[in-house]
């Protein structure tokens, strides 16, 4: 989406210190070859100066990251979602995060071959999500539904079904049944998953014909679980490798949209409703196969999962070299802090049969009885009460602060982890392998 320009702003002290700073490190590093070309010097020199004006951006933002986003939003009259804040931002304040022809450019290059343009954006929506005045008002935007939701509803509410390249939604008595359908990718994760994935969960909370939502993944077509269900095989290295995982469009906009839409719900403007902004439901997630990595992640987030005895998860972040979403927030108070740090950290994997699965899934039934745990398991979830207490639940298990103060600083860990050498080095072996 195009955002209005933002509107004149006084100038900032250190502003024209950044300024210089910046158009400094571009002149250096124009005058160098590609980064995966660059000798060991070359990669030195290139450091030092992207580390300078990161410095430098860092401290600037410190100081004036409040007047920096009421600029961008009219004083915060207006909502922008991420990716409009950072291109707003970039058209403000140039130099401070990377221009949207500049990123253009990037994405079509590996991984490898890029300079780390999106670390800037990481420092940027790192100090507007510590702000305790900028970050909720960034938060809450991110709650609204989507305009492509709100452009398909319409058709949803009139015919019960919506297909997606990602995702098939159906809403049946009263429960809307996300499948997640990438069959020759095994589910999967990227950009097109969750736009996709938010489309569908806004679909389904704005619905008021639905009751209660469940996950689950589709049937395969690829060769080794063809005709089989797959619930997710999480983030799509290959598309990591070729530089096509973005930090903004899939990393960020993925925790703080659907996900975070999954446990807050969406906000709406609907007068009736004077006690509370958000539009919430339960939701309830069925594992067939495995949920590897993204998929793991999203499992925190139900308020009921069941899974196929013969199913595993994992979040082999320590293998990948990236940080897992929110699950380091939200593990520990599954499975407490031992068995996180092995889940994460060793990257141990949780078989559905074994004791310590018992701390991630609700029920683990035989492959052939799924289905019918699955409805009953929703039959349970559909009632008044259930609302209010999953919302004071997920009120105490994730304060809205300290989820906020997570995601503030996973904004800049992951950004730096996305151009880590060695992430860069195992996704690359891997999309080499996998071709």
């Amino acid at each position: 989406m195009t955002t209005a320009p933002p509107r004149p702003g006084p100038v900032l002290d250190g502003w024209q210190r950044l300024s210089d700073t910046v158009r400094q490190t571009e002149r250096t590093l124009s005058a160098l070859p590609a980064p995966a070309d660059r000798t060991a010097a070359q990669r030195a020199a290139a450091d030092a100066v992207k580390n300078r004006a990161r410095a430098e951006r860092a401290g600037f933002l410190d100081a004036h990251a409040d007047a920096v986003y009421d600029r961008l939003t009219d004083g915060r009259a207006r909502e922008l979602r991420i990716g409009e804040l950072v291109e707003a931002a970039a058209t403000a304040y140039p130099g401070l995060v990377p221009a949207k022809s500049l990123l253009a450019r990037e994405r079509d290059r590996r991984q490898a071959d890029k300079e780390g343009h999106e670390i800037d954006q990481g420092i940027f929506l790192r100090a507007v999500l510590r702000s305790p005045v900028a970050g909720p008002h960034l938060l809450a935007a991110m709650l609204r539904p989507t305009d492509r939701a709100l452009a398909l509803l319409p058709e949803f509410r009139r015919t019960g079904v919506v297909r997606t390249t990602a995702v098939r939604l159906e809403r049946r008595d009263g429960v809307a049944r996300l499948t997640l359908c990438r069959d020759d990718r095994l589910n999967a994760e990227d950009d097109q998953q969750v736009d996709d994935m938010e489309t569908a969960v806004d679909l389904a909370l704005l619905d008021p014909e639905v009751r209660v939502g469940l996950v689950r993944g589709g049937e395969m077509s690829h060769p080794r679980y063809r005709g089989r269900r797959v619930f997710s095989a999480g983030i799509n290295l290959k598309n990591l490798s070729s530089g096509d995982i973005s930090l903004v469009d899939f990393l960020l906009r993925r925790e703080l949209g659907y996900l975070h839409k999954l446990v807050r719900g969406i906000r709406t403007e609907n007068p009736a409703a004077w006690h509370t902004p958000y539009t919430e439901k339960p939701w309830v997630a069925a594992v067939d196969g495995f949920a590897i990595g993204g998929g793991a992640q999203l499992l925190l987030v139900f308020d009921h999962v069941l899974a196929a005895s013969d199913a595993y998860l994992s979040l082999p972040a320590a293998k990948e070299g990236i940080i897992p979403g929110v699950a380091n927030f939200r593990l520990g108070r599954y499975v407490g802090p031992r068995l996180s740090r092995q889940i994460v950290l060793e990257g141990r994997r949780i078989r559905a049969a074994e004791p310590a699965a018992r701390l991630l899934v609700d029920e683990v039934v035989e492959p052939e009885e799924l289905d019918a745990a699955v409805e009953r398991s929703l039959a349970r979830f559909d009632g008044d009460a259930v609302l209010a207490n999953r919302h004071m639940l997920n009120l105490a298990d994730e304060p809205a602060d300290a989820f906020r103060a997570y995601m503030a600083e996973f904004a800049l860990q992951q950004a730096l982890r996305l151009y880590g050498a060695d992430v860069i080095d195992k996704v690359g072996r891997f999309a080499a392998g996998s071709s």
